[in-house]
């Protein structure tokens, strides 16, 4: 499968995924509750840790609180994040099986596996804190590993949630499982994330041209991001739910071996002997 075929590919897969987000707008709800509740669960972390910070000084152990509340923030937001991506996905195979998805439903799939969501999410940003200080660091080889390992990372992990809800996998086989879905669909997940990065970027030129646009007719740059950040927010949120819907049609392609509803038209190509024999090996793992 050549290059632009599996661009072709790519833009096959984000095209159909913004079919399905016509048809479901509430799948929108997900990245947009996402977002909130994590940034709402920050907020909250981090204002109880300062709330403590007078008796903390007592035990004179300030820092160690605010580092303790920056920790359960982060942490609890990731999980919060994972939780609603998951319920995307669940969402989102509702769509493709032609039942009528919603936001209850899809939190309810995905909380039956919220003991392997909250360990993903504990190890995606444990991994996450040590790539950023890799690359935050002031030697070439510590930005160069950490670059590698931001990327290796995204390969191994690029199937790890729809994994897990949708095989019953706990937090070991996970990995293993979405590294052979990612080997028999190497293809078609670059070209997805080349034709979903080209939608996205789209977005986003838009959102900066509404941007400019209104500070060129108003010369204020409050003005402009009065107008463009809730835009941005909208691009976001957008850009996630493809995201969400185009990786679930490549993994049920990947363990089907045969395009899901709305990816009918879609070429895919790669390693279709190969990904029949990974999905039947992935339900015998499930215990499906």
């Amino acid at each position: 499968m050549g290059l632009g075929r599996r661009l072709r590919t790519g833009l096959a897969l984000a095209g159909d995924s913004v079919d399905v987000l016509r048809d479901h707008p509430n799948l929108l709800w997900f990245p947009a509750c996402a977002g909130a509740g994590g940034v709402a669960f920050f907020a909250l972390a981090l204002g109880a840790g300062f709330g403590l910070l007078p008796l903390a000084a007592l035990a004179d152990a300030p820092a160690a609180l605010l580092y303790g509340a920056l920790a359960v923030g982060y942490f609890g937001a990731s999980f919060v994040v994972v939780l609603f991506t998951a319920g995307l996905m669940c969402a989102t195979r509702d769509v493709l099986e032609g039942r009528e998805p919603s936001v209850r439903g899809g939190l309810a799939a995905a909380w039956e596996h919220k003991r392997t969501l909250f360990a993903w999410a504990l190890v995606s940003t444990l991994v996450g804190l040590v790539v950023r200080a890799l690359e935050e660091s002031d030697t070439l080889g510590g930005v160069v590993a950490g670059v590698l390992l931001s990327a290796s990372w995204a390969v191994v992990t690029y199937f790890v949630v729809p994994v897990a809800v949708f095989e019953g996998e706990d937090i070991r086989g996970v990995f293993g499982r979405s590294v052979d879905i990612v080997r028999d669909t190497w293809g078609e997940s670059l070209g997805a994330e080349f034709g979903l990065g080209f939608v996205h970027a789209i977005l986003f030129l838009a959102v900066l041209a509404v941007a400019a646009l209104a500070f060129a007719v108003l010369g204020s740059v409050g003005a402009a991001a009065v107008v463009g950040l809730p835009l941005a927010v909208v691009a976001f949120v957008v850009a996630a739910t493809l995201n969400g819907v185009a990786k679930v049609a490549l993994y049920e392609y990947a363990t089907t071996g045969e395009p899901p509803n709305y990816f009918e038209n879609v070429d895919f190509a790669v390693g279709g002997e190969r990904t029949r024999q990974s999905g039947l090996g992935g339900r015998l793992r499930g215990g499906i």
